[in-house]
């Protein structure tokens, strides 16, 4: 193998992970967490501001579950590589709406992840119940499209 072979060769082997880790992440798409739960959300407008879907595999109901809307917000969209975002699920199965707030990471090989934390706050029948009404938690969301 010649010098120039060898030396275009290495150049691409130094330029390919540089340019993955470069990548911006970008929040539209198909997602899933390590539970199972999938979601959706669409393009970002030029707000920051964005809508979708959120179908959990996992409930404290007995109620069938059903697909949930959601609304979010990235912050100073197109301007950073690892942006944080946030966004509401009204649940419409339950009594209950969870808030996510989380960060959007690419790896040096150019897989995505969102590393969330989640607050879930159920309806209960009176306030001296209020101690049992919030769930925290965190889940990691990878790129399924």
């Amino acid at each position: 193998m010649g010098t120039l072979s060898c030396c275009l060769l290495l150049t691409l082997a130094l330029l390919i992970p540089q340019e993955s880790a470069s990548r911006k992440c970008d929040l539209q798409g198909l997602w899933r967490n390590e539970l199972g739960s999938n979601m959706t959300l669409l393009a970002l407008n030029t707000a920051g501001t964005f809508s979708g879907s959120y179908h959990t595999a996992v409930t404290a109901t007995n109620k069938q579950i059903l697909v949930s809307p959601l609304q979010g917000a990235q912050q100073h969209p197109g301007a950073k590589r690892h942006p944080t975002f946030g966004f509401t699920v009204q649940w419409q199965f339950s009594d209950s709406t969870t808030a996510f707030v989380g960060q959007c990471f690419v790896d040096r090989h150019g897989k995505e992840t969102l590393e969330t934390m989640w607050l879930l706050r159920e309806e209960v029948p009176s306030h001296r119940d209020t101690w049992k009404a919030t769930r925290i938690g965190t889940s990691i969301f990878t790129r399924i499209k």
